[in-house]
């Protein structure tokens, strides 16, 4: 499973929602988080239709989307979230 964030530089939520990635990260370690600065990587972005950072988004062993969060998802969320993709 794998979860990407999608953030910018200048995102203050960003930074806490990266803090509830590495919690889950911590928690499941398998889970395989790709960071995407939505200015370095604007396509992927787009083809996420990524409309706001952050945006986390968990897609399970066959790349499919289960769960999106924009904004600071809480941690049982997220873990919650991983739980679908397994």
């Amino acid at each position: 499973m794998k979860v990407e964030l999608y953030t910018s530089a200048f995102c203050g939520p960003c930074h806490a929602a990266r803090a509830v990635v590495a919690e889950a990260s911590a928690l499941v370690p398998l889970l395989e988080v790709d960071e995407a600065d939505v200015v370095a990587r604007p396509d992927e972005a787009e083809a996420r239709d990524v409309r706001s950072t952050p945006t986390i988004v968990v897609l399970d062993r066959a790349g499919t989307e289960v769960f999106r969060a924009a904004g600071v998802p809480r941690l049982d969320q997220l873990l919650g979230a991983l739980a679908l993709a397994v």
